[in-house]
């Protein structure tokens, strides 16, 4: 049986082209927290023949998208930020880690770490506005 925020990623998924586009794996969701997976494929590639930028930024966006609406109010980004750590190539398989930093009625702050293996290849941080309104999940 799944968890309320297993639902609330779930219906997300369903309705998320671009999270789906890149091939996005839900690996672990609960309040406050979701991990994610992608493997990088070669129409991600920049003219340096690495990763472009927004592609690790976009996995982490969506890490935070499902950490941040996870505790059933709605929440959307209001500020992100990424530190491009390592360049990142084609079928390098990378996962996003995001974490809930602090909360409070209205704002979220999390901290996303996308990882290739045991190496870190980016962090991103991002602040949500938490809406009055509620995920309605069965």
């Amino acid at each position: 049986m799944q968890t309320k925020p297993e639902k609330i990623v779930a219906e997300m998924m369903a309705n998320d082209s671009f999270s789906q586009w890149l091939g996005v794996d839900v690996l672990d969701v609960r309040e406050g927290y979701a991990q994610i997976k992608m493997t990088v494929r070669e129409e991600m590639l920049n003219g340096h023949r690495v990763a472009h930028g927004g592609i690790s930024f976009s996995l982490a966006d969506s890490a935070f998208a499902f950490a941040s609406n996870s505790h059933g109010q709605k929440a959307v980004s209001i500020e992100t930020s990424i530190n491009h750590i390592k360049p990142i190539f084609e079928g390098d398989e990378l996962i996003a880690t995001a974490e809930k930093e602090s909360i409070s009625k209205s704002l979220g702050q999390y901290i996303v770490r996308v990882t290739r293996g045991d190496e870190l290849v980016g962090l991103f941080k991002g602040v949500v506005f938490r809406k009055q309104e509620e995920w309605e999940v069965g």
